[in-house]
C-alpha cells in the first residue's frame, strides 16, 4: 500500500484567521481620487520601486517587494489588518459568498486517483448519477488521475462557469466499469450551517463561520427545528472565526426583542453606528445557549456578546477570542485587496472585547499558549479581569471588557488521555481515507439503514476496528489503539456517517457525548423543572 501524506487541521490556528474573514459587508465605494492623489510619501516609494526596476545590477522580482512592504507596513497597525494577494481573493470571496460554481462532490486523493466521498443535494452530479466511491478519471481531455496532480489542481479542472458543460471519465469499482457521464457545471453551495438537529427538546445549531448564505441557512435550520418542538436552542460557535457583521447581528435579531442593542461601532473620527433588534425576531420566547470556545471570534462575539449583555440566554464554554475590530475590504489595481480596520465594534454594554496587541504580533498569536499555561482552559478562576474593564447589564449581572466574552457557564477544556500520536491520528485524515476503502466493499451493507437507525443503533463492528489496526501499521503507524476501543471507534463512526448519511448524521455521532451539550441539556433540564 501507498504511503500518503496527510494534514492535520490545527483548530488554534482558525481564530487568527478571524481578522482575514471579517467584515462588515460595506463596499469601497469612496473616490479613488480622494485615495490616490500624489503626495511625497507615495512618490517616494514609487520612486523607489522605479529605480530598482530600471537601474538595480540585478534582475529583481518587484511585485515581491511590494507585497513584501505592504505587509510590513499592515502588520504595524494591528493583526487583523491583512493584505490579499490576488492569487486568494477569489478563493475567499468564493467562500464568503457561500457558493462556487462546479459539479457537486466531495473528493479525496487516493493513491494518486480522484475519489467521490459524496454526492452534494440538489447539484450536477446527483442529477446526472454520479456515486459516492466513484474514481473520477479524466474531465473532458484533462487527466485527473496519476503522480503530481494536487487537489487544487484537480479541482481547478472541475469548476467553471455555471452552465458550462463538462464530460467525466468516472470509474466505478461496484460494476468494475469506466464509464462517462456529461453535465452543466451549476452554482455548488459552501456551507456555513454544518448541522442542525434535535437532541431531546433542544434544537442544535452549528455554525462555521457568517459568510453571505449564513443567515437564510441560520433561519432555514431554526424554522425546521421550531417545527420539530424545539423549545431551547444551542447554538454552537466553536472554532467560528466570525465573517460579516450583518449576519451576526441577524441571528443575534432572532433572540432579541425590538428596540433592543446589539452592537455599535465607533470610527477613527469618534462617529458610531448603533443597530437595534427588530420585530422579526422568531425565538424571542424560547431559551437559547452559546457555546464559544477560545477559537470563537469577531462576529461570534457580537452574537454572544449582544445576548449576555441584554440578559438573553446563557454563553456556555470558556474565553472567546477577543476580537473587537471592524474590516473593509478595499481593493487594489493589480487585483490583490486590502482589509483594514475601519473601526471598533462594542457591545450593548459599551464593552470592547478586542484583546490587547501592544506587545506585538507574536506575543499576540501566542494567545492560546498562555491561557492553557495559566490554567485558564482548565479552570474559571484563572481568567484574569481588569475592574476598570468592568461592565453590568440591565439586570446586573457583571461583565468584562479587554479580551473576549467571559462565559455565564464556564466548561473546562477537556485534557486528554490519549497519547499524542493517537490525537494526531484521530485528527488526521487518516480515518476517513481508511473508512473510505472500507466502505468499497460495505457501502451496500447501509443501503436501507435509515440515518436515525445508523445514528441510533449503529456499531462499529470488530472487523472494521481489526481493519484500521492493520491499516495503521501500514502506513508506518505502528501505534496499538486496543486501549482506546471507545475513541477510535466513535471517529469510525463518525465517518462513515459523514461518507453515507453527510454533514448532520456526521454531528450527531461526533457529539453524542460532547461536554458541552451535555452541560447544556443540563442547564435547560434544571431551568425547566424550577419553573
Amino acid at each position: 500500500m501507498k504511503k500518503r501524506t496527510y494534514l492535520i487541521p490545527i483548530f488554534i490556528a482558525v481564530a487568527l484567521a478571524a481578522g482575514i474573514l471579517i467584515g462588515s459587508k460595506m463596499r469601497f465605494s469612496d473616490s479613488a481620487q480622494l485615495f490616490f492623489t500624489s503626495n511625497s510619501k507615495k512618490d517616494k516609494l514609487n520612486k523607489l520601486i522605479d529605480y530598482i526596476d530600471h537601474e538595480y545590477v540585478d534582475d529583481v522580482n518587484t511585485d515581491s517587494i511590494v507585497d513584501i512592504t505592504v505587509n510590513n507596513i499592515l502588520a504595524k497597525l494591528d493583526p487583523h489588518s491583512v493584505y490579499i494577494p490576488n492569487s486568494q481573493t477569489e478563493l475567499l470571496a468564493e467562500n464568503m459568498k457561500g457558493e462556487f460554481e462546479g459539479v457537486g462532490i466531495s473528493i479525496m486523493m487516493l493513491n494518486d486517483t480522484l475519489a467521490v466521498t459524496r454526492i452534494l443535494e440538489d447539484t450536477p452530479a446527483e442529477e446526472r448519477g454520479i456515486l459516492a466511491g466513484d474514481r473520477i478519471l479524466m474531465a473532458d481531455k484533462d487527466t485527473l488521475y496519476g503522480k503530481g496532480y494536487t487537489r487544487g489542481y484537480v479541482i481547478s479542472k472541475l469548476k467553471g462557469n455555471s452552465g458550462e458543460p463538462v464530460t467525466l471519465k468516472v470509474y466505478r469499482k461496484t460494476t468494475d466499469e469506466i464509464i462517462d457521464i456529461s453535465l452543466n457545471r451549476a452554482p455548488v453551495p459552501l456551507k456555513s450551517v454544518d448541522a442542525f438537529f434535535m437532541i431531546d427538546d433542544v434544537g442544535y445549531i452549528k455554525v462555521n463561520r457568517f459568510a453571505e448564505s449564513t443567515y437564510k441557512e441560520f433561519r432555514t435550520a431554526l424554522t425546521l427545528l421550531k417545527h420539530n418542538g424545539a423549545k431551547a436552542i444551542a447554538l454552537d460557535l466553536r472554532d467560528n472565526p466570525g465573517g460579516y457583521m450583518e449576519m451576526a447581528e441577524h441571528i443575534a435579531d432572532e433572540f432579541l426583542r425590538k428596540g433592543r442593542l446589539i452592537v455599535f461601532t465607533r470610527n477613527k473620527k469618534g462617529e458610531e453606528t448603533q443597530v437595534f433588534a427588530t420585530d422579526k425576531g422568531d425565538f424571542e420566547d424560547g431559551q437559547v445557549y452559546v457555546l464559544i470556545n477560545e477559537n470563537s471570534a469577531s462576529a461570534s462575539e457580537i452574537v454572544a456578546g449582544a445576548l449576555q449583555d441584554n440578559d438573553v440566554g446563557t454563553i456556555v464554554g470558556r474565553r472567546s477570542f477577543g476580537k473587537g475590530l471592524v474590516q473593509r475590504e478595499m481593493p487594489l489595481p493589480d487585483g490583490s485587496a486590502v482589509r483594514l480596520t475601519i473601526a471598533r465594534y462594542y457591545t450593548p454594554t459599551g464593552r470592547s472585547i478586542q484583546r490587547s496587541y501592544k506587545d506585538g504580533m507574536q506575543d499576540y498569536y501566542d494567545d492560546f499558549q498562555k491561557r492553557y499555561e495559566s490554567g485558564e482552559l482548565q479552570y474559571a478562576d484563572s481568567i484574569k479581569v481588569a475592574d476598570s474593564l468592568r461592565f453590568t447589564t440591565p439586570k446586573g449581572k457583571v461583565v468584562y471588557g479587554g479580551g473576549g466574552i467571559i462565559p455565564d457557564v464556564f466548561v473546562p477544556l477537556e485534557t486528554s488521555v490519549y497519547k499524542d500520536h493517537l490525537n494526531y491520528i484521530l485528527g488526521s485524515e487518516l480515518v476517513s481515507t481508511y473508512i473510505f476503502e472500507y466502505l468499497d466493499d460495505k457501502r451496500a451493507d447501509f443501503s436501507g439503514m435509515s440515518q436515525d437507525d445508523f445514528v441510533k443503533n449503529y456499531t462499529v463492528t470488530d472487523d472494521a476496528f481489526t481493519g484500521f489496526q492493520e491499516y495503521l501499521y501500514d502506513n508506518d503507524f505502528g501505534f496499538d489503539i486496543s486501549e482506546y476501543k471507545y475513541e477510535v471507534g466513535k471517529a469510525l463512526k463518525a465517518s462513515i456517517a459523514h461518507q453515507i448519511y453527510g454533514d448532520n448524521a456526521y454531528y450527531r455521532v461526533l457529539k453524542s457525548d460532547d461536554t458541552m451539550l451535555q452541560k447544556v441539556l443540563e442547564l435547560y433540564y434544571t431551568s425547566d423543572s424550577e419553573e
